[in-house]
């Protein structure tokens, strides 16, 4: 197998055709890694959650890490990095435009609004359905491709 790192642009092709991915953030010394839908804009991640653990852990820390790839076999993959910033699009006035922005990117995927807003029992209680918009501004970038090395063994 041959790793080879992927441009920028080819890391950002991935992301505008992707979208499942996992999303790593931190409280303290303790990380947690989600899986999320997202949609990719000019250097931006968008995303809708609920208000839970994920929500509150970047509200305290914006600081997050995004990861997504293409699996083909063991041998052939592709997977892209993205170390960025929590940013909430608030339900309010002034942040409408964002939102609305952010819904329209969402929505060309079926179902983006799921797992996020669906009926969660936490701890023997129903956890309330409070929307969160949300991008993640891309400060770092990086990626990598594996491929079956010519001529080696399968």
């Amino acid at each position: 197998m041959l790793v080879q790192e992927l441009s920028r642009q080819e890391s950002l092709d991935l992301l505008a055709r992707t979208r499942l991915a996992r999303l790593a953030c931190t409280h303290g010394a303790q990380p947690y890694v989600v899986p999320i839908y997202f949609a990719y804009h000019d250097r931006s991640l968008y995303g809708f959650a609920t208000v839970g653990q994920k929500i509150e852990w970047m509200r305290a820390n914006p600081l997050v890490c995004v990861e997504t790839d293409e699996v083909v076999s063991a041998q052939q993959w592709v997977s892209v990095i993205v170390f960025g910033r929590y940013e909430e699009l608030p339900d309010t006035p002034q942040w409408q435009s964002a939102r609305a922005f952010a819904h329209k990117l969402l929505q060309q995927t079926p179902m983006w609004w799921e797992p996020a807003y669906v009926k969660t029992i936490h701890c023997g209680a129903q956890r309330p359905l409070i929307p969160v918009f949300y991008r993640i501004h891309i400060d770092q970038i990086t990626g990598h491709r594996a491929t079956p090395e010519p001529g080696g063994a399968v």
